[in-house]
């Protein structure tokens, strides 16, 4: 094994164990470090201690202008890598692997901020609506799905990590697990709590099979715990049901529910912990969007407005 790869894996080692980053997260940085590894490689690097500053640029100048195996890639998808490679070069110098960080002054591109996109109050509703009708067994498990996700802000991933126990009915929580395997405690309504009680007791019971892992929460009609993808596809096919023509995505719910606790006069740091942002800079985001709902009402409402 060559010093690079060794180097490459004790890493991944750490990310894996000791900072217990989500699959998917390690997945991403196991790819986009190794794109990097091959581009050291190629230019003659066996360890991380002879690389410099202008290599670690002219690997983010590759990135941008793609190469014979990998199309050029955005400035999301640029800095994600950066940041990656630059947390490798940190973690080496701070276990001694290397005395200096070659990948300090190369910053990663900055992303054009993009709002999130939420729904109208009257969209979700009509959504939920849809999701739950007819009365089958799926259809209760799919209203008390999507109840979930716009109720507490839910990731996709969280809601379909849930198990049977970390739903307290009685007191109107549930715990999440979030990224990085840090938990929060978040409050549900009503409606929520009456849909995931509806589906506990008429649908799941049905769900259930010998074959059903542990305490899962949402199943599918195997008995398995249900995907990521089958949720995702259960909003959206509910979505066209409801004759919603914008469009959703995983993330469509989280954002309406953010959006609409702000605009509904919550305070941005108290959304925040709902949506388990490690920072309020993340959640503030959000805060752009209701700026320009209430520049539209102005706009179409004050007398003086406009000219």
């Amino acid at each position: 094994m060559s010093p690079l790869t060794r180097q490459l894996r004790t890493y991944l080692d750490h990310l894996s164990v000791e900072r217990g980053l989500a699959d998917n997260t390690l997945t991403s940085y196991r790819r986009d470090l190794r794109r990097y590894q091959a581009f050291l490689i190629e230019h003659g690097v066996e360890s991380l201690a002879g690389v410099g500053e202008q290599l670690v640029a002219a690997f983010l100048m590759r990135l941008r202008e793609g190469d014979a195996d990998h199309p050029p890639l955005g400035s999301t998808s640029a800095a994600r890598t950066v940041v990656a490679v630059r947390g490798w070069h940190k973690f080496a110098v701070r276990e001694g692997i290397t005395e200096h960080d070659p990948a300090t002054a190369v910053k990663p591109p900055t992303p054009a901020k993009r709002l999130p996109k939420a729904l109208p109050l009257s969209d979700v509703e009509a959504i939920l609506e849809a999701a739950g009708s007819p009365e089958t067994l799926l259809s209760r498990r799919d209203r008390a799905l999507l109840e979930l996700l716009y109720g507490t802000g839910a990731r996709i991933s969280e809601a379909v990590g849930l198990d049977v126990d970390d739903i307290d009915l009685e007191h109107g929580t549930v715990k999440l697990h979030g990224k990085g395997g840090k938990e929060r405690l978040v409050p549900i309504g009503s409606y929520a709590r009456d849909a995931v009680a509806a589906y506990l007791t008429s649908s799941r019971p049905e769900l259930v099979t010998v074959k059903t892992p542990g305490g899962a929460l949402f199943l599918n009609a195997r008995g398995g715990r249900l995907s990521r993808q089958s949720a995702w596809t259960v909003l959206v096919k509910s979505a066209d049901r409801a004759g919603v023509t914008r469009d959703v995505s995983p993330h469509t719910l989280r954002h309406s529910f953010a959006t609409h606790l702000l605009d509904g006069g919550a305070d941005v740091r108290v959304v925040q912990e709902l949506l388990g942002h490690a920072s309020v800079t993340t959640t503030q985001v959000y805060t752009l969007v209701t700026v320009d709902n209430l520049r539209e009402v102005f706009a179409t409402a004050h007398p003086r407005a406009r000219r």
